[in-house]
């Protein structure tokens, strides 16, 4: 351990610096985790039924527009330099640098939310969400078979959005504790977990882009 990090601020509840960052990584890789085996059983069901109704996933694709999901995936790669910038700013005690790069970040991911607004919205216009109302209308296509692409596009990605909108919450979280402390010594770890959090949320968005977006032919 270095000498920056014997220096934090320990809680109550820990005998020493060591065991208190000791329990936020640990508590914090089970929480990913868990995050893990939670995407992961939802991409095993999109391999399951891709494999199943492979034409009606490729029609389906066509319907969602790849220049928005790329527009998403390059605002949220920005937001993980940002964040990282946030994180280092931490490191050093920098809480000014570390409230502005998460501002950063933060209307990073409030860009993502609209554009992925208006992606929703068109589909509800279109009648694709999935329920009593839902059409979609291909020659050779079944409906029901189309409509498991969108069961799991509006599940998978609403479940990402919330991770985004989560990590948001957080960012104003740590961004009023900093300002309120400023002229205290600050813990570092909470921004570097938090940073930790939303390189798994970006990470987990590279992977619905061109499963969504992209794989599907032609």
């Amino acid at each position: 351990m270095s000498t920056h990090e014997t220096d934090l601020p320990v809680g109550h509840q820990f005998e020493d610096a060591e065991q208190q960052l000791d329990a936020y990584s640990a508590g914090m890789w089970l929480f990913l985790v868990t995050e893990v085996l939670f995407f992961g059983g939802l991409f095993l069901a999109y391999i399951i039924y891709r494999t199943r109704y492979t034409e009606a996933f490729v029609a389906a694709h066509h319907e969602l527009d790849w220049r928005l999901g790329g527009l998403n995936t390059l605002v949220l790669i920005t937001s993980s330099l940002t964040m990282a910038l946030a994180v280092r700013a931490a490191v050093i005690d920098r809480w000014k640098q570390v409230i502005g790069w998460m501002a950063c970040t933060f209307v990073l991911a409030g860009c993502f939310m609209v554009v992925k607004y208006f992606e929703y919205s068109a589909k509800f216009e279109h009648h694709l969400f999935p329920g009593p109302n839902f059409q979609f209308h291909h020659p050779g296509i079944d409906s029901g078979e189309a409509q498991m692409f969108f069961n799991l596009y509006f599940a998978m990605t609403g479940l990402h959005g919330a991770h985004v909108l989560i990590g948001m919450i957080t960012m104003i979280i740590l961004a009023i504790r900093l300002y309120v402390m400023r002229n205290q010594r600050v813990d570092f770890i909470p921004v570097e977990l938090a940073g930790l959090y939303w390189h798994f949320v970006d990470l987990v968005w590279i992977f619905l882009f061109p499963l969504f977006y992209l794989v599907g032919g032609n």
